[in-house]
């Protein structure tokens, strides 16, 4: 059984921070590219940013980048994402993924089949 349990979401101001963390379990997802992704209510998921497995490069999605930091700790089999300078804008639940195709060009598509449950984040303003 493999499992992604999200935290670290919660309630900000606006120009607040926070770091989520994606804990695996039931397989190692060191060899394997990850990402995180949010849905606002009333909005499709939409991709936020994802890391390689291989030289842990990364790559954001233009709203998000230069505030958001993604990383990863194979070790501890998580994965991160900090959150600086958030706006009210990034409200939505956050899901962390893996298993899915990245490239430096593409970026991370098509997602894994592996889905947390996502955290909640929300930014007032």
């Amino acid at each position: 059984q493999v499992t992604l349990v999200e935290s670290g979401g919660g309630l900000v101001q606006a120009g607040g921070s926070l770091r989520l963390s994606c804990v695996a379990s039931g397989r190692t997802f060191a060899s394997s590219a990850m990402g995180w992704f949010r849905r606002a209510p009333g909005k499709d998921r939409e991709f936020v940013a994802a890391i390689a497995w291989r030289d842990s490069s990364t790559y954001y999605a233009d709203s998000v980048k230069d505030r958001f930091t993604i990383s990863r700790d194979n070790a501890k089999n998580t994965l991160y994402l900090q959150m600086n300078s958030l706006k009210p804008e990034d409200t939505a639940v956050y899901y962390c993924n893996a298993g899915g195709d990245y490239s430096k060009l593409y970026g991370y598509r098509p997602p894994g089949v592996y889905w947390g449950q996502g955290t909640q984040v929300t930014v007032s303003s």
